[in-house]
């Protein structure tokens, strides 16, 4: 997995209520708030389109990034984006958690199915379902995988993935099998081919056309 920097540039936000957040976003910047870390939480100002050139990569969403705030630098985790309702380019507000080092956190990070078409499901025309793009895991920070893999070669048609199945790497931890079996859900499975009816029912028809010339 290869490691990538994210750095955020921060100004303090001083002005704070629906009236100010218009201003920002007007001159091209979002609010956003840090919180977290044994420390106050803090309202700061982002530029609008450099933090969406981060957000163009996956991993900034399951990566520890360096936030610069009037010269003071932070490890955080993006924990939360809010986005214009139906232009999804525009970012209304973000929320990021500072991170303690030695100390154990919980973030969602992608899975990437690896193998679809080698499948032994695929190749024999089953159909691929992802039921979830990604799951929540708890580890230390800096055991923080950018994604994790799971490897579809074995899985046939009328079988699934579940949470207990997905290989992690060492020190990762799944908070949701800790609940009970009933929590170790599918993320992934592969259906059977679907059938094409309407072809069917003009076999059928076939069929009995020819059943009826022989009668004849």
């Amino acid at each position: 997995m290869s490691v990538e920097t994210f750095k955020i540039e921060a100004s303090v936000r001083e002005d704070q209520g629906k009236g100010a957040s218009r201003r920002l976003r007007r001159e091209g910047n979002i609010p956003a708030i840090v919180y977290g870390g044994n420390k106050e939480p803090q309202p700061i100002t982002i530029n609008h389109n450099e933090l969406l050139k981060h957000l163009d990569h996956e991993a900034f969403f399951s990566h520890i990034l360096e936030l610069t705030v009037g010269g003071e630098t932070d490890e955080v985790v993006l924990r939360d984006l809010h986005r214009h309702p139906y232009k999804t380019t525009v970012v209304l507000h973000a929320d990021f958690q500072r991170i303690t080092r030695g100390q154990k956190m919980r973030m969602h990070v992608p899975l990437h199915f690896d193998n679809r078409e080698e499948s032994k499901g695929a190749k024999a025309g089953g159909v691929i379902s992802v039921i979830h793009n990604e799951i929540e895991i708890e580890c230390l920070p800096r055991q923080l995988p950018e994604y994790l893999t799971v490897d579809l070669s074995d899985l046939d048609v009328n079988e699934s993935i579940h949470l207990s199945q997905i290989t992690l790497p060492e020190g990762i931890s799944i908070p949701e099998l800790a609940l009970g079996e009933e929590h170790d859900v599918a993320v992934v499975a592969i259906h059977p081919p679907k059938v094409d009816r309407s072809a069917e029912e003009e076999a059928g028809e076939e069929g009995g056309e020819e059943a009826s010339g022989e009668e004849a």
